[in-house]
């Protein structure tokens, strides 16, 4: 090889290691300048590739009714979220994605800068999926969250039992705030790898196992509960009421199968309706309820054999005083037995009974039988009623309890105390939950005394009686009327009533009690005959049906058959 050769080729070879070394110097001035001048660029390029643990979604738990209908569940649904940092770079695409959302792009682009250091900040929340996906297709920088919308299917029938939950999905009324710490969902975590446009590329691991949250059920029956909702409606229509509340038992367990409340929301739009339309009327209102108590009266004398089923009671003139006041009935009743006051609703007669006992006597007794008292179930702002001692009371007082007036009870109380007469004497809490065995039951009243008023209800609901329309072809029904005028701070008010109806049926083997009050019937009648017992036979008449409850008045199906040319 000649030396032109020779120095050819190491020149070659010192302009290669010189154009390696340039390459070197060139790489670590650039990192040099990374490093140091540019920072921000690197820690935002490395933070869009890195292990990042983000939750995993878990589902409420579902409410039910008792044969496992669903009444509050949790949907799918997708949230919009941006990084603000990626979504600042790229406004059209945040405008078209505001446009698509129907949100203000004004007001969220300048909320996005507020919170620019931020890394997650939600634009709209609870979408249906498809909606979602659509807005943000396309779009870098904007991403969806899987979340859960709670939904009550059956609106506002229901919707004073069940609540809402807030969008956070957090209880706020009803059973959804009593059992939230048993519905609530635990979020689970995991790790993922993503990449620059926040796809995840490859799931790491679960850090934190996500829980759903436990179903509850419910003793509530919705086909009952929706006859009740549908008859107490049209009965506060038809006669011009301001409101009412209907609450249906299961004699045998305490288990509430209906309960509804007017007037109503839609939980599902609960947002712009009043407290007032939210409140549960059936356990938070408290009223008057009238003659309604004149059975615990007659039976609280009866249990200290003070009278029995032979005594006589003059009630004539109609009217008697007491300190001064009168006291009236409708018309001179005459004479009257024990049923007959019942079934007359005899105010006289039946504060005659009451004046017999010693106060103290008469305050036990109903306090015995629930007045007062908790009714056992677990329910927000759920009300005792009002009942004074007795060593308050004048002698009026002592009078007018008789017949309903000093005493306050709320419709779940009326109707828990009725099961009394029912349960043979004995008297147990209400559920809202249902029972796989009865609750424990406490006998307050001899289960014969029961059995005696329970008969003489039934005149009540007889064609002599005051709840003729409570009636039900072939059931023996027994049941009491109240009409009792509504208190101010002035005293009561003329024309202003509560109409009230409580019931049990069939009367020779019990199995439903019902209270229905009707506040302020304006129009069509007011007394609780008229209003609240028509109510009481629409629901009840379904409910045996639908339960097969056998007829026990087999004397009264087989006249109505041969009226309608039935063959039985």
């Amino acid at each position: 090889m000649s030396n032109n050769s020779s120095t050819f080729f190491a020149g070659r070879h010192y302009f290669v290691l010189v154009i390696l070394v340039a390459l070197f110097i060139s790489l670590l001035i650039r990192s040099a300048w990374l490093q140091v001048y540019n920072q921000e660029f690197l820690l935002d390029e490395g933070s869009q590739r890195q292990l990042r643990t983000i939750q995993t979604p878990a589902y409420r738990g579902s409410i039910l009714d008792r044969f496992d209908t669903p009444l509050a569940i949790s949907t799918p649904v997708d949230s919009v979220w941006v990084n603000p940092k990626q979504i600042l770079l790229n406004q059209d695409g945040l405008k078209k994605v505001a446009e698509s959302l129907g949100v203000n792009y004004n007001k969220t682009l300048n909320k996005l800068k507020q919170r620019a250091n931020k890394e997650f900040v939600f634009i709209k929340r609870r979408l249906e999926p498809e909606l979602a996906q659509k807005a943000v297709e396309g779009i870098d920088g904007v991403y969806l969250q899987r979340e859960y919308n709670r939904f009550y299917p059956a609106g506002e029938v229901v919707s004073h039992v069940l609540g809402f939950t807030d969008i956070d999905n957090v209880g706020r009324e009803g059973l959804e705030l009593v059992y939230q710490d048993w519905l609530k969902e635990k979020t689970g975590k995991r790790q993922i790898l993503r990449n620059r446009k926040g796809e995840v590329v490859e799931n790491i691991s679960q850090v934190v196992a996500a829980r759903s949250g436990k179903d509850l059920q419910t003793s509530i029956d919705m086909r009952l509960q929706y006859i009740t909702y549908r008859s107490l409606s049209k009965a506060i229509k038809h006669h011009g009421a301001k409101s009412g509340s209907a609450v249906l038992l299961d004699a045998r367990t305490g288990e509430i199968l209906a309960i509804a409340n007017q007037p109503s929301y839609n939980p599902n739009q609960h947002k712009n309706k009043s407290a007032a339309a939210r409140r549960n009327r059936a356990v938070t209102d408290v009223f008057e309820p009238g003659s309604t108590i004149k059975p615990f009266t007659l039976a609280a004398a009866l249990d200290r054999n003070l009278y029995n089923l032979k005594s006589h009671i003059n009630t004539a003139p109609g009217y008697m005083k007491v300190t001064g006041y009168p006291i009236r009935d409708f018309r001179n009743y005459g004479v009257l037995d024990l049923a007959g006051i019942l079934r007359k609703s005899s105010n006289v007669g039946a504060s005659k009974v009451a004046l017999s006992m010693k106060p103290e006597q008469l305050w036990q007794s109903y306090k015995d039988y629930g007045f007062g008292e908790p009714t056992g179930i677990s329910f927000p702002a759920s009300s005792p009623g009002y009942f004074s001692d007795y060593n308050d009371w004048q002698p009026l007082d002592h009078a007018t309890m008789a017949f309903g007036y000093g005493v306050s009870v709320s419709t779940l109380q009326l109707a828990r105390s009725y099961s009394v007469f029912a349960n043979g004497g004995k008297i147990q809490p209400v559920s809202l939950l249902k029972l796989d065995e009865p609750q424990q039951a406490t006998q307050v009243m001899k289960s014969s005394t029961a059995k005696k008023v329970l008969e003489m209800m039934e005149q009540v609901v007889g064609p002599d009686g005051s709840a003729k329309q409570a009636a039900i072809t072939g059931y023996r029904v027994a049941g009491k009327t109240g009409t009792a005028r509504k208190s101010t701070a002035g005293g009561y008010l003329e024309d202003t009533y509560t109409s009230v109806f409580a019931g049990v049926v069939p009367v020779s083997n019990p199995r439903l009690v019902m209270a229905v009050m009707i506040d302020e019937p304006t129009k069509n009648g007011y007394y609780g005959g008229q209003v609240a017992a028509p109510v009481f036979k629409d629901v009840l008449t379904h409910a045996l049906r639908l339960m097969n409850i056998s007829p026990d008045n087999l004397k009264a199906s087989l006249q109505m058959a041969k009226s309608k040319g039935q063959v039985l």
